[in-house]
């Protein structure tokens, strides 16, 4: 393996630093998400329960003990249970707001490697037929045979780097798809979450 990455060139190093910092990027989102992850349904249902009864201050020590980013938005609409629907709803959107670039965190990391690793092969891709073309012509100026050895070592180049530069690009994409994906479904559970919390208080205020 050190052989082939040698015969790479140095591109083949900085593909490899991108590799390792996808990897890591992907692991530490996966890792975000399972922790963002709960089970909405039942949440909601303690939370509107706890509501009806008037036990504000159980449904805000619920929402401190359950991790993710629905129980901090569901924390901020409660503290506003007196205000206007409007002043409710609008903590929520300004809660939802703060949580969102925590979500997609790192994402454009693993959108830019996805799309320079492909162009540091192509790179790697150019500078080995230009080595390729270079002993050519070497052995042109000096009247000697040009041997398929000569330029193996340029099409080496040319050929490891192309393969690794799309070897780490696509899974880094199928990755970073995936976890766009995740964000999206949290965020619909975020904004359902919060227009269920707004009905809950607003219908609380209209019995009372």
């Amino acid at each position: 393996m050190w052989e082939v990455i040698q015969k790479g060139g140095p591109l083949m190093y900085l593909i490899i630093l991108c590799s390792v910092l996808a990897l890591a990027v992907v692991l530490e989102r996966l890792y975000s998400m399972h922790k963002a992850r709960i089970d909405t349904n039942r949440f909601m249902d303690t939370i509107a329960d706890l509501l009806r009864k008037s036990k504000i201050s159980e449904s805000i020590d619920l929402c401190d003990q359950t991790q993710g980013p629905i129980a901090r938005i569901m924390k901020a609409g409660i503290l506003k249970h007196d205000r206007s629907r409007a002043e409710i709803r609008e903590a929520t959107q300004d809660a939802g707001s703060h949580e969102v670039p925590q979500l997609e965190r790192n994402m454009g990391v693993l959108a830019t490697i996805a799309h320079i690793t492909p162009l540091l092969g192509l790179l790697g891709t150019v500078t080995g037929m230009v080595r390729a073309f270079q002993i050519i012509q070497q052995k042109a100026l000096a009247l000697q045979p040009v041997n398929p050895g000569d330029l193996a070592g340029g099409i080496w180049e040319a050929l490891i780097t192309t393969v690794a530069g799309l070897s780490v690009a696509i899974p880094t994409y199928v990755a970073y798809n995936f976890l766009v994906s995740r964000v999206e479904s949290v965020v619909v559970e975020m904004e359902r979450s919060a227009t269920d919390l707004v009905d809950i208080l607003s219908s609380r205020r209209e019995e009372s």
